[in-house]
């Protein structure tokens, strides 16, 4: 593991490692009198000079043409996935492109673009995508025509149980749940590896129509696929899980007593189990379950509940927010005595859902009573990830004060951080400047200006907000916070800040404002990149 990694967690660690590398802003006014009066046609000549030496990220992947795809520019992506050689590779990013376009409200495009699909399966893949979007356009019937079409058995019951989806989201629980039948039919028909995820859909639809009856059938199915299935001791059911994360929100946590009691049977011996044959070698057993243990020898273990501590971890992520405090205070319960009596390998991911569950419920002497049973490098970063729970949870003042005692000084960072962000995101931007000085890391206290920065701009203040955002060191971490303000800015403004923002670190940082406050932008990178690249 990377030094630091732990302290830092992996968005902050990898960040501060790629923004200092860009180094110090520059320390005069290099930038800032630069389209001093939001002038479009000298922004986009920046622009083009910017593309121009530095092409940025791949054309034809990634989120370039997502991003495209999001600012009505579907036709430009398309053309760029069109010159992917390789079907294959071509195919998915049309797929994406389509997922994208129809989640954005775009089914007619979206559609077009799905059409064009070569590979069958692929092709079925989108017009699953865009059943729901049409259905939320206002074609149903076209939704359900489309439905018709699906081709391949195991992603027909996923369309009907989509469009039963988007038609109850729409409010028309009746003809939902007539669709969802339909969806039924066909799951019945064709069993699949994705049969759990439409039954779980299937059951959402039954609440939303009122039928508590058949939601409860259909969570007993899911149990019953989930038992039937191939499981392994490296996978988790996310269906079953996504059935006892929404009985617990409904307060009912039979399920997930039964499913945590052990079974009745003997006890399983040691090599029966996945590193058995290891306690065996080192306690020089043979394996032979016949005779007598000697005291060096591996005990027969109980049998193992058909809950495991990944699943139940997931529960725990799943309602930490929603879930009213006895319950969530009883689902911890069940985790620790799970964790007391042997989590196996998903010991340390079940260990960190309990623990932040508690922090977030405010029980932070619980939570740190668990932080203390990891390794010694690695408890900091969870001392970190408790405070930032505990800010969230309304508790600004004992989030600061836990921080403020972490004593290693980059889990300290990252944790003043989070504090910061909250006191920010509650309306108290004076605290949250204040606090942010008082980090020792210098692109730690940046990162944490950053919010202040967006928090003085939706109060109105973009006179403070520009000067605060001036005043951060680092060159991209300062780019960042100018690009922020110019989301939350009037046009002039907005267009000045993105040039400076241009000026400082390049166009792709400021690409997102600019595709609401110019909307050319987007087509002129486009044109400069495919230029450079010949095409």
């Amino acid at each position: 593991m990377p030094d630091g990694l732990a302290q830092w967690g992996h968005e902050l660690f990898l960040g501060r490692e790629r923004e200092r590398r860009r180094g110090p802003a520059p320390e005069n006014r290099a930038g800032k009198d630069i389209a001093r009066r939001g002038f479009e046609p000298c922004l986009l000549a920046l622009l083009r000079l910017s593309v121009g030496s530095n092409p940025g990220p791949g054309l034809t992947t990634g989120w370039f043409p997502r991003t495209l795809a999001r600012t009505g520019h579907l036709v430009r992506a398309a053309e760029l996935a069109y010159t992917i050689s390789d079907e294959r590779e071509r195919g998915e990013e049309l797929l994406a492109l389509v997922r994208t376009a129809a989640g954005e409200g775009d089914p007619y495009g979206a559609q077009a673009l799905a059409e064009s699909i070569p590979l069958r399966q692929l092709r079925d893949e989108a017009l699953v995508a865009l059943v729901p979007a049409w259905a939320r356009a206002g074609e149903r019937d076209l939704a359900a025509a489309l439905a018709e079409r699906i081709r391949y058995p195991h992603n027909r019951a996923r369309a009907w149980a989509v469009l039963a989806q988007a038609v109850a989201d729409g409010g028309d629980t009746h003809e939902a749940l007539r669709l969802a039948a339909r969806a039924d039919d066909e799951a019945r028909a064709f069993v699949s590896d994705g049969t759990g995820d439409v039954l779980v859909l299937l059951m959402e639809v039954a609440v939303a129509g009122g039928d508590r009856m058949r939601a409860a059938a259909l969570a007993d199915r899911v149990e019953d696929f989930t038992r039937s299935h191939d499981r392994t001791a490296w996978s988790r059911s996310r269906p079953l899980t996504a059935v006892l994360a929404h009985e617990a929100l409904n307060g009912d946590l039979d399920r997930i007593d039964a499913l945590l009691r052990p079974p009745s049977g003997p006890p399983v011996d040691a090599g029966d189990t996945l590193c058995g044959w290891a306690l065996e070698a080192a306690a020089g057993h043979d394996g032979d379950p016949e005779g007598d243990f000697d005291e060096g020898a591996p005990r027969p273990l109980p049998p193992a509940p058909f809950l495991g501590a990944g699943e139940l971890a997931d529960v725990l992520d799943a309602v930490a927010e929603t879930a009213a405090q006895d319950v969530a205070l009883a689902l911890a319960d069940r985790a620790e005595a799970l964790l007391e009596s042997g989590a196996g390998r998903d010991h340390d991911t079940l260990l960190r859902a309990v623990t932040l569950l508690l922090a977030r419920r405010g029980q932070a002497g619980r939570a740190l009573a668990l932080a203390d049973r990891i390794d010694a490098d690695l408890r900091a970063g969870r001392q970190a990830e408790i405070v930032r729970e505990l800010a969230r949870s309304g508790d600004p003042d004992a989030a600061e004060t836990l921080a403020r005692t972490i004593t290693d000084h980059r889990a300290r960072a990252r944790a003043l951080i989070e504090v910061v962000r909250e006191l920010a995101r509650r309306g108290a931007p004076d605290r949250a400047e204040t606090l942010a000085r008082v980090i020792d890391d210098r692109w730690a206290q940046d990162e944490a200006l950053v919010a202040v920065v967006q928090e003085r701009a939706r109060r109105g203040e973009p006179d403070r907000a520009e000067t605060l955002a001036h005043a951060i060191a680092h060159r991209a971490v300062r780019a960042r916070a100018l690009a922020a303000l110019a989301e939350l800015s009037e046009p002039p403004r907005a267009r000045r800040l993105a040039a400076q923002v241009v000026v400082l670190d390049g166009w792709e940082v400021a690409l997102p404002a600019l595709a609401r406050i110019v909307p050319r932008s987007t087509a002129v990178v486009v044109d400069q990149m495919m230029i450079r690249n010949g095409l």
